[in-house]
């Protein structure tokens, strides 16, 4: 059901900025000879360091975030790769949303560089949420000197594609009689929640876009999917009632999988435990927070629904630990595997303490079980 209160009783108005290229774009703003050539924010290429960003023009080379700094040197030999500076990313950010905030109280970072915005009952611009979003991106522009791409629709999912339909420095409207069009053209890689085990799932079945999506009956696609079977049924008919949830204190970032055939090996378990801890690695630098890291774990679910969680200490993802924690919690249970999930636990602390990725370039510490 949508979420209850006075906005419900007519159609949302949604924005979703997002900061283009954001670290690299402060970098260049701070430094403009930096202009024009490919340069990137990250680790060190011989400390297992990670891109957090890259420009366009690295971009051209391949060069994309969470790739390893080792590769996207091969991929592009010309590349600069500039230690991270968290406390000026910090400095932009809050100049950036408290520009959002301006305009609504209903602002929901995601990350340092991005937000939504429910500007549903604001009466900014005669109420114009296409015109509050070129207002908000210019003023972020001349004052914090950085581009955003915005994206508005009625709700956080659509908005969320709009806005990358025109990077970079670009904006995208989505009105409500034409969400059914946008979303059935949409390829199914789109729909959020859906990565590259899904997607190869998916097209195994024959179901390339969104509209093809909608040929299926629920009841299929739960067979198929599990739970996410509903996300998919509702998503691919642009359906999407989340509410724009203002200043959540993140606690955690996790990626999990609930499989329709049951991991019944130990090899089958640690092939997706690399996996999603590959997802987990783009999470974490894409929501800014590696410099707050102070936990690693694993959750399992059983075949017989029983769940359990192993963690421990530590920094930085680190997939040699998360197999160790994903052995503990299996010998716990003699049964199939039927979800797997890997994640951080996190705390915000001075991020003058550490480099975004120092932490990608240490060891973990002993583990210790939940």
């Amino acid at each position: 059901m949508p979420p209850s209160g006075a906005k419900d009783a007519f159609v949302r108005k949604i924005i979703h900025c997002d900061c283009d290229c954001f670290y690299a774009s402060v970098e260049m703003r701070d430094d403009p000879s930096l202009r024009g050539r490919p340069l990137a924010v990250g680790g060190r290429p011989e400390a297992r360091g990670v891109i957090a960003t890259c420009n366009y023009e690295a971009r051209r080379y391949g060069v994309h975030s969470a790739m390893s700094s080792a590769l996207a040197m091969r991929k592009c030999p010309e590349l600069l790769i500039l230690r991270p500076a968290m406390e000026k990313y910090r400095i932009a950010s809050r100049q950036i949303m408290a520009i959002y905030r301006d305009y609504t109280p209903d602002v929901e970072p995601l990350s340092l560089d991005e937000a939504y915005l429910d500007v549903t009952g604001s009466e900014r611009c005669k109420g114009s949420a296409t015109l509050m979003a070129s207002e908000i991106r210019e003023r972020v522009r001349e004052t914090v000197g950085v581009t955003v791409s915005a994206g508005i629709a009625p709700n956080k999912f659509v908005a969320k594609i709009a806005s990358d339909w025109n990077k970079p420095d670009g904006l995208f409207v989505v009105r409500p009689h034409e969400v059914d069009a946008f979303v059935a053209a949409l390829p199914v890689r789109k729909i959020h929640g859906v990565g590259k085990v899904t997607a190869a799932k998916l097209e195994k079945l024959g179901i390339t876009t969104c509209l093809e999506l909608r040929a299926w009956a629920l009841v299929d696609l739960h067979r198929h999917f599990g739970a996410f079977g509903q996300r998919l049924h509702e998503l691919a008919r642009g359906i999407d009632h989340r509410a724009v949830q203002a200043d959540q204190e993140r606690k955690s970032v996790s990626v999990e999988t609930t499989y329709v055939t049951d991991l019944k090996t130990f090899d089958e378990c640690a092939a997706e435990i690399r996996r999603l801890t590959e997802e987990l690695d783009e999470r974490i630098v894409r929501a800014g927070v590696a410099s707050a890291v102070r936990k690693l774990y694993v959750k399992i679910r059983f075949a017989d629904f029983q769940r359990t969680t192993v963690e421990c200490v530590g920094d930085a993802t680190h997939v040699p630990t998360l197999l160790a924690l994903l052995e503990k919690g299996l010998a716990r249970r003699n049964q199939p595997v039927r979800l797997l999930g890997v994640g951080v636990r996190i705390e915000e602390d001075d991020p003058a303490r550490h480099g975004q990725f120092e932490l990608f370039e240490d060891g973990p510490q002993p583990i210790s079980d939940r």
